[in-house]
């Protein structure tokens, strides 16, 4: 199992950009939008690293910014590890999709763009799962529905 340093090293020579918070109980990288699918590519695929299992793909809405953040573990060496991309355009969040790295993604990502309206390139089925399309986001901070009196 590598610890948070090896796996920093190791993140570092695919994403040089990459930065690395401190104190997070996991190991958490935060990557450029552009680097995120690369990055997925080469964690899986690294005989070290083997994150084969996408545990969720979820987002947070921080009101100036959103949040992508993926949790990833390698069954075969039980280390873990939480990804982020962050999304300065509110008006049209846009990242890679990772599906297919993991094919698990396409329904978490399927369900961002649902709550959150967060589109993902090159997504196979990039289509609403919950609500009609002409709903709004109702996981935006600035979500609003004057109908069902839905404020957040």
């Amino acid at each position: 199992m590598l610890n948070k340093q090896e796996l920093s090293e190791i993140i570092l020579k695919m994403v040089p950009e990459a930065t690395f918070p401190e104190g997070t109980q996991l190991t958490e990288v935060i990557v450029p939008a552009e680097n995120i699918l690369a990055l997925a590519e080469g964690l899986k695929n690294n005989k070290e690293t083997a994150f084969d299992y996408l545990i969720s793909l979820t987002a947070v809405d921080f009101t100036t910014n959103m949040t992508v953040v993926y949790h990833l573990d390698s069954t075969q060496f039980r280390h873990l590890i939480v990804l982020k991309v962050v999304l300065n355009d509110r008006e049209n969040p846009l990242v890679d999709s990772v599906s297919s790295v993991w094919a698990t993604a396409e329904f978490h990502e399927r369900e961002v763009f649902d709550l959150f309206g967060i589109r993902f390139n090159n997504h196979p089925n990039l289509k609403r799962l919950f609500l009609e399309d002409d709903y709004g986001f109702p996981l935006r901070k600035d979500f609003r529905d004057e109908i069902n009196i839905i404020e957040r």
